[in-house]
């Protein structure tokens, strides 16, 4: 059973709100948007991916952005490309990222690195999940 706090989201749901939060990830770094705010969107995208399987397979969580956490919970049979193992690295992305702090500034590499990441747990719990689309509703309709 799923912590009464998140609500009834479901699997598609969730991944949704991934890819929502991946694509806010992916805006252009500019003078105004720093590399801190897009990482920590791609940490959430791949924390609600991630959470999405856990809903989908009917497994609770706890209130967590620890990425550790969560991938923990996912069963044993499941085997991680090491890509989505390595994305427990985004987990400090979810709050240091957020306020400022006085460690060094996040550089283009490793903003780069945390996209990667995040895509491939995205896409990871896209091709896992197997669901209908999950575009948004927006996506389809022509300009």
């Amino acid at each position: 059973m799923l912590p009464e706090n998140f609500g009834s989201g479901s699997p598609a749901e969730w991944l949704r709100y991934a890819k929502s939060d991946l694509a806010l990830a992916q805006i252009a770094h500019t003078p105004n948007i720093m590399y801190e705010n897009l990482c920590f969107h791609a940490q959430q995208a791949a924390e609600k991916a991630l959470k999405a399987t856990l809903i989908n397979r009917n497994i609770s969580f706890p209130k967590t952005h620890n990425i550790r956490t969560i991938l923990d919970l996912l069963p044993k049979e499941i085997i991680l490309p090491t890509d989505i193992d390595d994305a427990a690295s985004l987990t400090d992305y979810a709050v240091l990222s957020r306020y400022p702090n006085d460690d060094d500034e996040i550089e283009k590499e490793e903003y780069q690195e945390a996209i990667r990441l995040a895509q491939s747990v995205v896409q990871w719990a896209e091709a896992i999940l197997d669901l209908p689309d999950t575009k948004p509703e927006n996506e389809n309709l022509d300009p």
